[in-house]
Order: structure tokens, then C-alpha cells, then sequence
């Protein structure tokens, strides 16, 4: 999914808001909600329906889980739905910055081939909104405020944890300083024009042949003899 950055600043606005006539429900948690087009994001239950699963037309899933949950958080249609899977523990030490350009990889690929992606770990309320936080935020080039605030309009359940949040506002210089090495890429070194005249001006001279030299005493042997010879 290519990054929407042709949309205006009032646009961007609108779309951090997000759909205002919606009320939020305690039993929305249990759903999944879309975040972006083709991206949702939702708890297991969602998961373990194929009938939802088809009737929202997914065609990919992000399976986040701990790994104690191995036993229930799991792929559960593999003939049906293409799976990523990743073990991560839902602790503020665990490390999200290095798993995510990966989950990132998958669904920009799942998009781009015309796919609907749904995002989910047990509860989808911290690990999984995570990586879709940091997901909007490169996507369309935010401030993490405004891609936390983005995600929560639309599933206002969630709260990723301490740790998850400074790595979300971590990941913010991150996703902008790769964005800033790309727009100006190294360019190959090259050899200006005056430059290789000099290196080939200097080949020739060092190509061209050794003058004798003749010293001083050869000059004096010279002149000798040729007073003898007068």
C-alpha cells in the first residue's frame, strides 16, 4: 500500500477523527474495526470464525501472541487465509522496533496484491494495536500522537502497554530518518573531467624517455681532452 502523502493537511485531520457518528460499545471489543482501507484490527474471537472471517473478505492475518498462548492464539485456517505469526511477549521490555518492519513487509505485500488484512493478538488491546500504531504512522508519515489518537478512534478499547508506548514514540525518528536517507541516496563517486586529464597528462609524462644527464666531471674529462688533442 503505497503511503498517502498527496492528502492534504485537513485531510490527513479528517482521517485522524476518524467516523464521528459511531458509538462505542462494550461489545465492539469483541469485533474487529478497519483501520486504514483493507487493514483491521481485533481480538482472537474475530480470528476463530471463518464465517466472519470470509464475511469481511480477508485474505491475510497477522497472528500476534505470547508465547504461553501458543495453545489458543494460533492459525487456525491455513487452507483458507495466508498467516504471519509472531511470538511476542506481552511485557513492556519486549523488543517490538526489530519484529516490525517484517509484520510491515506482509501487509504492504497482502495490499498491494489486492488483500484485506486483519491484525489480532488475544484481547487486541495492546500488542497488536502496537504494530498497527507504528504501521499508520510510517503509512502515512505521522506523529505518533496522531496515529495512537488515528487507531483509537476507530477501536477505542486500546492501550498498548508502557514499554509498547515509548517504543511507538521510539519508532517515530526511526521511520523518519529512513524516510529522510531515501529521499537523498549516495550517488556513486565520479571522476570529474579535468581530474582524468590531469591523471592521463601525468601517465604521459611518466611514458616519455629519460633524458642523460651529464655532470660536472664529465664536462671536465671533455674539456681536457680536448686541450691535448689542440
Amino acid at each position: 500500500m503505497a503511503a498517502m502523502t498527496q492528502l492534504t493537511e485537513a485531510q490527513i485531520r479528517e482521517l485522524i477523527q476518524g467516523p464521528g457518528e459511531v458509538e462505542w460499545s462494550y461489545e465492539m471489543r469483541r469485533q474487529c474495526q478497519e483501520i486504514l482501507p483493507n487493514l483491521l484490527l481485533g481480538p482472537l474471537q474475530v480470528s476463530k470464525s471463518l464465517e466472519t472471517l470470509k464475511s469481511l473478505k480477508v485474505t491475510h492475518i497477522v497472528c500476534i501472541r505470547d508465547a504461553k498462548e501458543a495453545f489458543s492464539v494460533r492459525p487456525r485456517f491455513p487452507e483458507h487465509f495466508q498467516y504471519m505469526t509472531l511470538d511476542v511477549q506481552d511485557s513492556e521490555e519486549q523488543n517490538l522496533i526489530r519484529l516490525f518492519p517484517n509484520a510491515k513487509n506482509f501487509i504492504d505485500a497482502a495490499i498491494l496484491q489486492g488483500g484485506r488484512v486483519l491484525v489480532h493478538c488475544n484481547g487486541g488491546i495492546s500488542l497488536s494495536p502496537s504494530f498497527v500504531v507504528m504501521y499508520v504512522m510510517q503509512h502515512l508519515n505521522l506523529a505518533w500522537e496522531d496515529a495512537l489518537h488515528l487507531v483509537q478512534n476507530r477501536r477505542y478499547c486500546i492501550s498498548p502497554n508502557g514499554g509498547f508506548l515509548t517504543q511507538i514514540k521510539e519508532y517515530e525518528s526511526i521511520y523518519k530518518a529512513h524516510n529522510a536517507v531515501a529521499q537523498f541516496p549516495v550517488q556513486p563517486r565520479t571522476t570529474t573531467r579535468r581530474k582524468r586529464e590531469a591523471e592521463e597528462g601525468e601517465d604521459e609524462r611518466d611514458e616519455s624517455p629519460k633524458r642523460m644527464l651529464v655532470t660536472d666531471d664529465d664536462d671536465g674529462d671533455d674539456d681536457g681532452d680536448d686541450a691535448m688533442e689542440s
